[in-house]
C-alpha cells in the first residue's frame, strides 16, 4: 500500500513533535516546514495527499499560502489550523476551500480523525454501505417471498430506491450487480401481484384502495388545497422516484418536506392514459363515454393530450371548488424562461398546475440519438443527467422564486419509465399501436405467458375501438418486438427508457408535498 504524504507547515513545529510521532508511527509520511513559502515551495517539489496549514506564521499568512497552494494542487485538501477563534478567519478559510478548521491546542486523535475524515471517509464509507446492504439484502429477500400487499410493496419499492441511490454514492463496492438482480427479482414478484390486482383495484372506488391516476387529485390533492396558501402542482412527465430523490436535496435548501408519497399509475403507464385519468379524475373509458369530444384514439392523428386543462378544470367544478385555477404547459426552453418571469402573476390564483415535458422529451431522445445513448446508459447516467438539467434549467429559477413566498408545492408526475433489456415477440396488423411496452389492437399474435393481456378493454376501463380488440403489456424489462426487422429493433431500443408496461418504477410514482421555509 502506498504510504500517506502529509506536509505539516507551522512556525513551531518542534512543539508538534509528539503528533509527528504519533502519525509516523501510524504510517504516515509527514514532512515537515516552518512558513508559508516553504510550503508553496514543497507542493511544487513534491505531490503531497494532505496538506496542515498554520493561518500565523512570519512572512506570508497561512490564508495567503493557502491561496498559491490551491492555484498549483487545487485538489489536494488543506487543513488550517489556528489560534483564533475569529470568526471573519473561518469565514475566509472556508471560502478559500479549505478542507477542515481546527483549533489550537489540537491533540493527535483530532488530527488522526482530520486524515481519516478527508483521504479514508469514501473508502471507510463504500465498505460500510456494502456492508449494511449485505445485511438489508436477506431482509428485502425475506419480503419478497412474502406475500405483500400494496402498502407493503411501496415501502419496499423506497427501501431498493434507498439502496441504489446509497450504492452509487458511496462508489464501487461490488454490489451493483446483485442489487440490479435483487430489483429484476421484485420486479417479477410486482408482475403477479398487479396481475392478481389490477383489476380489482381500479374497480374499488373506496377509501381502503390504493391511490391511483383518476385519484390521486380527488384523494391526494384536494385536501392540501383547504388552506390559504396558494398551492402549486408541478406535474414533471415521465418523472421517477429515483428521479425525485436526486433534485430533493436541492430544493431542500429552499422547501421542507411535508409528506413524501407515492401513487399507483393506471395501465398503459403513458401520457395518453395515465396523465388524461390524473386530470379528468376519471378512467379512460369514462373519459371517452362523458366527453369524447376530449378523448383522442390510438389511431387518430390529433395530439393526444390537448384538452388535459378542461378535463382538470371539469374535475374540480365537479369536486365543488371555486378557486382562482391557472394551467400551464412547458414544453421548450421558451417557454420555461417565461414561466420564470410570470411567478408574479400566478401567484393571484389560489391553485396553480404546471405541466412540465422535458424529461419526457429525453426519455425518448434517448432511443433517437447516439450523444443520449452515451450519455444515459444505465440509471445513474439518467439520473446524474435529470440532476444537471434540473439545476441548470429554467424550472429551478422558477422554483427559487417562488420560494420567496408562502406557498404550498406538490411534485408529481403521470407515469415513470424502466430501462427496457429483453425482447419480446409480438405481431400485429397495421393498426396495432406502436408502443414497445404496450400494444392496442385486434389481430395480435403473441406468447400469453410473457405479457399481461386485458381481453376486453371495457374491463379494464379502456376504450374498445372494435368487438375483438385487446391491450396487451410488457412486463419486468422486457419490450415488444415484430419479427420483420427484428435484429435492427431490438438493437436499436435495447438499452432505451420506455414506459407503457408493468415495473415498479413506472407505475409506483412520487407524489411529494412541500412548503417554503
Amino acid at each position: 500500500m502506498q504510504t500517506t504524504k502529509i506536509l505539516w507547515a507551522d512556525d513551531e513545529i518542534e512543539m508538534l513533535k509528539p503528533h509527528i510521532l504519533f502519525l509516523n508511527n501510524k504510517g504516515y509520511e509527514v514532512h515537515k516546514v516552518t512558513n508559508g513559502l516553504d510550503a508553496i515551495e514543497a507542493c511544487k517539489q513534491a505531490d503531497y495527499d494532505i496538506i496542515f496549514l498554520d493561518e500565523n506564521m512570519p512572512g506570508i499568512s497561512g490564508l495567503e499560502a493557502l491561496t498559491q497552494i490551491k492555484n498549483a494542487k487545487p485538489d489536494v485538501p488543506v487543513v488550517m489550523i489556528t489560534k483564533s477563534e475569529e470568526e471573519h478567519i473561518m469565514e475566509e478559510a472556508i471560502g478559500s476551500k479549505i478542507a477542515d478548521y481546527l483549533i489550537k491546542p489540537v491533540n493527535s486523535n483530532q488530527i488522526l480523525l482530520s486524515i481519516k475524515k478527508l483521504l479514508d471517509n469514501k473508502r471507510l464509507v463504500t465498505e460500510k454501505t456494502a456492508q449494511n446492504y449485505q445485511q438489508e439484502f436477506r431482509q428485502i429477500g425475506m419480503e419478497l417471498s412474502d406475500n405483500l400487499d400494496y402498502e407493503g410493496w411501496v415501502n419496499l419499492y423506497r427501501k431498493l430506491i434507498y439502496w441504489e441511490l446509497e450504492l452509487a454514492n458511496s462508489g464501487e463496492t461490488g454490489m451493483d450487480e446483485i442489487l440490479l438482480m435483487q430489483k429484476s427479482e421484485a420486479n417479477r414478484e410486482w408482475t403477479k401481484f398487479i396481475k392478481k390486482n389490477y383489476l380489482q383495484f381500479i374497480r374499488n372506488n373506496s377509501e381502503q384502495a390504493p391511490v391511483m391516476s383518476h385519484t390521486a387529485i380527488r384523494r391526494k390533492l384536494l385536501p392540501i388545497v383547504q388552506t390559504p396558501q396558494p398551492v402549486f402542482v408541478l406535474l414533471l412527465d415521465n418523472f421517477r422516484f429515483d428521479q425525485w430523490k436526486v433534485i430533493q436535496s436541492m430544493l431542500g435548501e429552499y422547501y421542507k418536506t411535508i409528506d413524501e408519497d407515492v401513487y399507483l399509475t393506471i395501465l398503459p403507464t403513458t401520457t395518453h392514459y395515465a396523465r388524461n385519468a390524473f386530470f379528468a379524475g376519471m378512467m379512460p373509458s369514462e373519459i371517452a363515454k362523458t366527453t369524447p369530444n376530449l378523448w383522442v384514439d390510438e389511431e387518430e392523428e390529433e395530439g393526444k393530450n390537448l384538452h388535459e386543462e378542461t378535463l382538470f378544470k371539469a374535475q374540480l367544478q365537479r369536486a365543488g371548488y371555486k378557486e382562482k385555477v391557472s394551467y400551464t404547459k412547458i414544453t421548450n426552453l421558451d417557454a420555461g424562461k417565461r414561466l420564470v418571469d410570470d411567478i408574479p402573476n400566478l401567484l393571484a390564483n389560489k391553485l396553480n398546475v404546471i405541466v412540465y415535458n422535458f424529461v419526457d422529451m429525453l426519455s425518448h431522445a434517448r432511443t433517437e440519438m447516439n450523444v443520449m445513448k452515451e450519455l444515459a446508459e444505465d440509471e445513474a447516467a439518467y439520473r446524474s443527467i435529470t440532476q444537471s438539467w434540473f439545476e441548470h434549467s429554467p424550472l429551478f429559477d422558477a422554483l427559487k422564486r417562488l420560494a420567496q413566498h408562502k406557498v404550498k408545492l406538490i411534485i408529481t408526475t403521470d407515469h415513470g419509465s424502466i430501462r427496457v433489456k429483453d425482447p419480446v415477440k409480438i405481431v400485429g396488423d397495421k393498426a396495432t399501436s406502436t408502443n414497445l411496452r404496450y400494444k392496442q389492437g385486434r389481430n395480435l399474435n403473441y406468447n400469453e405467458s410473457e405479457l399481461f393481456t386485458i381481453k376486453d378493454p371495457l374491463e379494464g376501463y379502456l376504450p374498445k375501438q372494435n368487438i375483438s380488440s385487446r391491450f396487451v403489456f410488457a412486463t419486468e424489462d422486457h419490450f415488444m418486438a415484430y419479427p420483420n426487422n427484428y435484429n435492427y429493433h431490438v438493437n436499436l431500443y435495447r438499452n432505451s427508457f420506455q414506459h407503457g408496461g408493468i415495473s415498479l418504477e413506472e407505475m409506483l410514482v412520487p407524489f411529494v408535498h412541500m412548503e417554503t421555509k
